[in-house]
């Protein structure tokens, strides 16, 4: 993006933000005089349809939908279709199956987060604190994903910023010497610490009414945002079938070591940032890493580089050269094995091959039966709706809602609203494949790349604000809601039911403020050097905390055989396989990633262990209490059954 158009967007953008802000302001007024911690941590219950499935959405659409999910897309094509398929019908089974029954079991025990549920449920406060340490553990894994996505966000939108540039060059040399933070890219960095400020500020000074608040204004965005985009995809493609019959021709890059050298040794350092483009013979190569020629030096170590193989690609990018967009920097390349450690090797599924970008199962470098498989496709279709299901920050939102209209309304929407964002966001990034070739040497960048090319290349480079601030919009919906829920966890579950019930509300709410902050600062200092794929992260955390969570909740609201042993005994099963699971995978295949039995995915074997020690417990434990039987499924003003649950009030 040139400087014009890149100060263009930022205004823009800031625009936006601005925006959250005033939101957060209103918000904190419309919150005063009521009980603090009703109001910071669940709004006090009192949201509409409009605000409970905008929130709802727009919370799960997180930067792993705008960032991550369409990393996969670009790399694998069409197949990501049945990868997200499940994903229309989350809303029937995340807020039909336990939202009605959960809001009054909250509503009569006045519980405001999810370990609380669980522990009034039982009267058990070792159902609390294990909930609470489980909810902690995974969702500070899902906030670090949330993080890296913003900062990467940022990073593409201000690159050609001055100001920022400087701002760059500064903690660069600051930093420098400082372990674990000189490690992390200079740009990232600054941009990571300026996500985490805006949307810690804003959490803190406007708690839970503010999230959804912004969630709404948030929601609209990534609509609009995303029909935007589409529009322009595919007018400056040409059209879907046009897309779809270039996307057939395409073969896989091919990820390898190569040596760059040249005839005349550089008078001064020769710098070449990561993404510069190489061309040796009617080859063309992209840099997957900076890589600097010192003075006097003909040559470089190995490195990182990405060689395109589909004809057109390399036409079009040889065309590019020979106008003046793409700078030549006169190298030669030769490939190499070399003896650097990298992850980065030849696609082992799909090479060389046509038409893998429009067949399932798509390319894949690491699973020699493609990236989806039949049985993880069918796997995937299982996890997204009930690993939903089982997140936390999911069912928090369950007991905001007013009335049974207000949830019955709200699944409609959502499901429509998911049914219209995914199937846009695929056809979107399988045009980006074809109208930017080689992102992925940095896939998580490719939706904010695009946007930004999108729009320059339609001469409207300040709408790449807006479009950005679709998937930042995404992050920021969701690391406000993760904040509030570990936070919540931390002062209500632990501090004022083991430490100070008593605790004046100056104090909680001074606490409250510190923690979250806490959080957000630990979070920065965790993600400075994230894994590749932002996706890995949210499906560890996602498939953790729907583990951890779905068995032990639906068979505490539904099930009156179900006690306190066996919620526990759910809890740490589902949490074990999870972690065993993930461990074997890395030990295995050397990658974070749960390991699959039978092609499954791993999801369904955390929950069946889960349920198995569940069953278990109850068939050799203690019996359930009958009190809290009566209590929780027996109606004392009529002497029914509440199997079937009553309206929420």
């Amino acid at each position: 993006m040139n400087n014009e158009g890149s100060t263009a967007a930022l205004l823009t953008f800031v625009g936006y933000t601005i925006s959250v802000f005033f939101l957060a302001i209103l918000s904190n007024r419309a919150g005063k005089g009521k009980d603090f911690v009703g109001e910071y941590f669940l709004g006090s219950r009192g949201f509409g349809v409009w605000a409970f499935a905008l929130t709802f959405a727009a919370t799960n659409a997180s930067g792993g939908s705008f960032t991550g999910f369409p990393a996969l897309i670009y790399t694998h094509g069409w197949t990501l279709a049945f990868w997200i398929a499940a994903y229309m019908v989350m809303p029937l089974v995340s807020m039909a199956l336990i939202g009605k029954r959960m809001n009054q079991v909250a509503r009569k025990t006045n519980a405001l987060t999810i370990p609380e549920v669980l522990r009034a449920r039982f009267e058990s406060p070792a159902v609390g604190l294990v909930a609470t340490a489980l909810l902690i553990f995974f969702m500070f894994f899902y906030l670090l994903a949330q993080f890296k996505a913003g900062g990467i966000i940022l990073s593409t939108l201000l690159a050609e910023e001055p100001l920022f540039q400087s701002a760059v060059a500064f903690v660069s040399q600051t930093t420098m010497d400082i372990p674990w933070i000189n490690q992390a890219e200079p740009d990232y960095l600054v941009c990571l610490i300026v996500f985490a400020a805006a949307v810690i500020v804003y959490v803190v000074y406007g708690g839970f009414r503010a999230v959804v608040w912004t969630d709404v204004m948030q929601g609209i965005v990534m609509f609009v945002g995303v029909i935007l985009m589409l529009g322009m995809a595919l007018w400056q493609v040409g059209g879907l079938e046009t897309a779809t019959r270039k996307l057939e021709k395409m073969t896989p890059p091919e990820p390898g070591m190569a040596v760059l050298s040249t005839d005349a040794k550089p008078q001064t350092d020769l710098v070449l940032p990561k993404g510069t483009w190489l061309f040796d013979s009617g080859d063309v190569f992209r840099l997957r890493e900076m890589v600097t020629l010192k003075k006097e030096q003909a040559s470089s170590g190995p490195v990182e580089v990405l060689k395109i193989t589909t004809p057109f690609e390399i036409e079009e990018i040889y065309a590019k050269r020979n106008s003046g967009q793409i700078p030549d920097p006169n190298l030669r390349v030769r490939i190499t094995e070399g003896e650097k450690e990298t992850d980065w090797g030849p696609y082992i599924n799909g090479a060389g091959e046509t038409g893998v970008y429009v067949n399932n199962p798509g390319p894949s470098r690491d699973n020699e039966l493609g990236f989806l498989a039949i049985g993880t496709a069918i796997s995937f279709f299982i996890f997204w709706p009930f690993a939903a299901t089982g997140q936390p920050s999911n069912m928090v939102r369950l007991l905001s809602f007013k009335d049974t209209r207000t949830l019955r309304y709200s699944i409609v929407t959502v499901a429509v609203y998911y049914s219209i964002i995914y199937f846009a966001l695929i056809i979107i990034f399988c045009c980006a494949r074809v109208l930017m070739p080689g992102m992925e040497i940095a896939p998580d960048q490719t939706m904010p790349a695009f946007a930004a090319q999108l729009t320059q290349d339609a001469g409207i480079p300040w709408l790449a604000g807006l479009l950005i601030a679709a998937p930042f919009a995404a992050v920021m919906s969701s690391v406000d809601s993760f904040l509030l829920v570990v936070s919540s966890a931390v002062v209500r579950d632990i501090y004022q039911e083991h430490i100070d019930r008593k605790a004046p509300e100056k104090h909680i709410k001074m606490l409250s403020y510190g923690v979250t902050v806490l959080i957000g600062v630990l979070a920065i200092i965790c993600v400075l050097n994230p894994p590749q794929y932002l996706q890995d992260l949210i499906v560890f955390a996602t498939g953790g905390l729907a583990a951890c969570f779905f068995i032990p909740m639906v068979l505490s609201l539904y099930w009156r055989k179900m006690t306190a042993s066996a919620t526990i005994a759910a809890m740490l099963g589902g949490t074990g396989m999870h972690m065993g699971l993930t461990c074997w995978g890395y030990i295995k295949e050397d990658k974070f990633q749960a390991y699959s039995i039978l092609g499954l995915n791993p999801f369904i074997w955390d929950l069946v262990g889960s349920l198995l020690l569940a069953l278990l417990v109850v068939a050799l434990g203690p019996k359930p209490n009958r009190e809290l039987v009566l209590k929780f499924f027996h109606d004392s003003s009529t002497g029914t059954s509440q199997e079937q649950p009553n309206r929420a009030q």
